[in-house]
């Protein structure tokens, strides 16, 4: 009589180094992952920033064409353009940076000094229709920063602020030493930071559309908006271990906050 009984193959189990490099390939495809869907979105912010400083070179070569008599004025309008191309370029490194996985060029840096390098664009950016208003604190502590990424977030506020002013007004950049003593608020913790405040004299907004302007692509300027100028100051922020604050109210305007950690 023959035994027809099957008997199960035997199976080979995966052995650990075997399991452990599966893990790694599936661990390695989610950062791949991820790390694609995080470059469309800073390519998106960067695209932002890319048409702010765009229409600021514009703005300086169309004055100094206008100004074609007064040779003193056609340098400064001219230096203002030149300054916008530098800072693109500065921009196109972020991309750079992110894909290469350079690390940022983060430093102790004087905000004051910063802010001060930067007037040329805050100045012809904004048109003649706004005033920049400087205040800059004598004892505002050295803190972390990239110089190109510092740089936009500051435009992007500024530029924000100017169009919520369609009829023009003042918009203050403040910097002073802020020293959070408050355990019971999660954010900031206690310490010591640099704060840079950007206030202007706008529609402001109501606590609804208040909860909503950090999420990417959210805007309320139409087809005007890449909903990518908060985002992308929100991302700046995080990437420096900072905080962002923004109080506003409909009518009387909006005041942003970046506090960044003391050094």
């Amino acid at each position: 009589m023959t035994d027809n009984t099957a008997f199960p193959k035997e199976v080979s189990l995966p052995s650990q180094a075997e399991r452990s490099s599966r893990a790694q390939a599936v661990q390695q495809r989610e950062r791949g992952m991820y790390r694609l869907s995080t470059l469309g979105e800073m390519t998106g912010g960067i695209v932002h920033d890319f048409r702010n400083l765009l229409a600021i070179i514009e703005s300086g070569l169309r004055l100094a064409e206008s100004k074609a008599d007064h040779p003193e004025s056609v340098r400064d309008y001219i230096a203002a353009a030149r300054e916008g191309v530098n800072r693109g370029v500065e921009l196109t490194s972020q991309l750079l940076t992110f894909a290469n996985y350079k690390k940022l060029d983060l430093r102790a840096r004087d905000l004051n000094e910063l802010i001060n390098s930067f007037k040329p664009i805050l100045k012809y950016g904004t048109g003649t229709k706004v005033r920049i208003r400087l205040v800059l604190g004598s004892d505002v502590p050295n803190c972390g920063l990239d110089p190109s990424l510092f740089a936009a977030a500051l435009l992007n506020l500024v530029l924000n602020a100017r169009d919520s002013m369609p009829c023009g007004g003042e918009i203050s950049v403040l910097t002073e030493r802020f020293v959070q003593t408050d355990i019971a608020i999660s954010e900031p913790p206690p310490g010591t930071y640099a704060c840079l405040r950007v206030k202007d004299q706008g529609c402001g907004m109501d606590p609804d559309l208040l909860q909503k302007v950090l999420d990417p692509f959210f805007t309320t300027k139409g087809e005007n908006g890449t909903g990518m100028g908060l985002a992308q100051v929100h991302a700046t922020i995080q990437l420096v271990g900072g905080y962002l604050r923004i109080a506003s109210e409909r009518g009387s305007g909006t005041t942003v906050d970046l506090l960044f950690p003391s050094i």
